[in-house]
């Protein structure tokens, strides 16, 4: 994630805070209190991670939404599986729900056309699939990035092709309001950019070798030693936060 926070240059912004930011703005505008949120996401966590580190905390903190987004780490490493993915994912769903909190999930990206990323797009589809199955089931709602059209745009992406830019953050907090049942702040938000002048083949060529040096090698020699590149990563917000309306 490449996403300088305007307000907080040391802090990255993603696209929950500004999902955060606009029902804050909204709550505000209808006479009530700010939005209180927390971000407990860390980057590089596998589901089952997420699942038993961090919503266990979402949990204590009686939230009335909790967005529970993960599994394309797991879908990444060969060998996932998604049937097991999906029970551990729908466990905990059902769980949150027969609480009565309310749960947004998030399908991948569509893999079509990236290097390498690519040959994970049959496990990525059939993730996507049963994740809305598991949202008709329970009730839950979906930001739905898989069928996004502005995300086929390479300057959605930051330079190592798996995390949004700036433009993709703001693209993806407004397909959560969608996915929320709620207008978009922006009714253009998954319009398609005006595209690039097509690149020449070689320097296509040597812009996919610069990113297999920069970012495709150290994936792999950290999948070899079994480490991520969040290890040393904590939580933006472990506890609650008044989010301020913009």
């Amino acid at each position: 994630m490449v996403d300088p926070d305007p307000t907080d240059p040391g802090r990255q912004r993603g696209w929950a805070d500004l999902l955060a930011a606009s029902l804050s703005a909204r709550r505000g505008a209808a006479g009530q209190a700010p939005l209180e949120y927390a971000n407990l996401a860390v980057r590089g966590r596998l589901l089952g991670q997420i699942i038993s580190e961090q919503l266990p905390v979402a949990r204590e903190l009686d939230p009335d939404l909790v967005s529970l987004i993960g599994g394309g780490n797991d879908i990444l490493r060969p060998g996932a599986d998604v049937d097991a993915l999906l029970a551990g994912l729908e466990d905990a769903v059902a769980g949150l729900r027969a609480a009565g909190v309310d749960v947004l999930m998030g399908t991948g990206f569509d893999p079509a056309g990236s290097p390498v990323i690519q040959r994970t797009r049959p496990k990525a589809a059939v993730y996507a699939a049963g994740l809305w199955s598991i949202a008709h089931r329970h009730g839950a709602f979906v930001l739905d990035t898989w069928g996004m059209r502005s995300l086929r745009d390479m300057r959605m992406w930051a330079e190592d092709r798996i995390h949004l830019s700036t433009a993709g953050h703001e693209r993806a907090a407004q397909a959560a309001l969608v996915g929320l049942g709620l207008a978009p702040d922006d009714v253009a938000w998954d319009d398609p950019l005006v595209p690039l002048p097509p690149a020449a083949r070689a320097d296509r060529w040597r812009g996919n070798v610069r990113w297999a040096r920069a970012y495709a090698l150290p994936w792999a020699q950290r999948r070899l030693h079994r480490r991520s590149s969040g290890d040393l990563r904590r939580a933006k917000y472990p506890v609650p936060v008044v989010v301020e309306p913009r």
